[in-house]
């Protein structure tokens, strides 16, 4: 983990970086840069999650609104770190404008921070052209573009594709050491795709995107905070490309069938047939940062135990499940 440093993170109020936000600022700076827009605002699953302005200062880290498309002057230029995390989703009719947003604001942050010491920048597993077999695990060199999964956003292969290849070149072009880092299913207290599935099985939901067997490799976010530092550490002004995924293949099968063995609900599902698999392999991320610590059948019983310490009020349950963070790795 990262110590007395200055660390900008563009995405902060999103679920993933306010996870991350909330372990870095014990022990550094942080500027949290985000359009800090009402909590579920957009009216789906992955903004509910989202937090507001007031929630990024209690945990410590410094706000900042702003579009990264727009004016940055007020940013320090100061940071030593910089973590990456913004993007857009839009329907498949703006493709062109995602792919602009999305590329441009990489490059506009690191053109920003240009002096840091290292930037780590979030892509996404959905570059990867879908693999025949379900159960080959996604490697770095694998071809890109091609499909995607069911539950990613439309737009989501072609702008990922297109922000790693302007920040490959801000990387050599500004000096800047860089990992880029190709992020698959994440989960921990507060939230992700087994989180989202729990919770539907729980209030006796038919889930509509299940694939069958449909591997991932998912990653709680506890490994994300801890392995923050080793991969900051990796950077490279040619940039160095890493899948970000758990250790361990567990099929979304697996995991909803635990949901409904942990509610005592039964499993309800509309199998769509040909899902492909998103289950990455981690072993150059493993060469970089060691073992993940989590498991993922205790920490997923934990978190449904998290959530029924909330009852039915969702507020409580987000309270107890940020309060949680960092209790399930040693």
């Amino acid at each position: 983990m990262l110590s007395g440093e200055k660390i900008l993170m563009t995405g902060a109020s999103g679920l993933v970086g306010m996870q991350l936000a909330r372990r870095l600022a014990r022990q550094n700076e942080v500027w949290g840069v985000s359009r800090y827009l009402q909590a579920g605002s957009r009216g789906d699953a992955i903004n509910a999650w989202a937090t507001g302005r007031a929630e990024v200062e209690a945990i410590g880290v410094t706000p900042f609104a702003a579009d990264l498309m727009g004016d940055l002057s007020g940013l320090p230029t100061d940071f030593t770190h910089v973590i990456h995390l913004a993007h857009t989703r839009l329907p498949p009719d703006r493709l062109q404008e995602a792919v602009r947003i999305n590329a441009l604001s990489a490059g506009r942050v690191m053109r920003h921070c240009a002096k840091a010491k290292a930037a780590l920048i979030v892509s996404s597993t959905a570059v990867y052209t879908p693999p025949d077999d379900v159960w080959h695990l996604l490697k770095e060199g694998d071809p890109l573009g091609g499909g995607q999964a069911p539950f990613q956003n439309p737009t989501s292969p072609a702008s990922k594709i297109s922000l790693e290849a302007v920040s490959q070149y801000c990387a050599t072009e500004f000096g800047l050491k860089t990992t880029i880092m190709r992020l698959g299913v994440v989960y921990g207290p507060g939230g992700g795709l087994p989180v989202r599935d729990l919770q539907r099985v729980a209030g006796g939901e038919t889930l509509a995107f299940f694939g069958d067997p449909y591997p991932h490799t998912p990653i709680h976010f506890d490994d994300m905070g801890d392995q923050i530092g080793a991969l900051m550490d990796a950077a490279r002004a040619e940039a160095t490309i890493v899948n970000w995924c758990g250790d361990e293949v567990v099929t979304q099968r697996a995991w909803c069938e635990q949901a409904a063995e942990l509610s005592g609900k039964p499993l309800s599902y509309q199998h769509i047939p040909g899902a492909p698999g998103d289950a990455c392999d981690p072993a150059k991320r493993r060469s970089i940062t060691g073992p993940c610590k989590t498991v993922f059948k205790d920490a997923f019983a934990e978190i449904w135990r998290i959530q029924q310490a909330g009852g039915t009020d969702v507020a409580r349950q987000l309270e107890i499940a940020r309060n949680s963070a960092g209790r399930f790795t040693g």
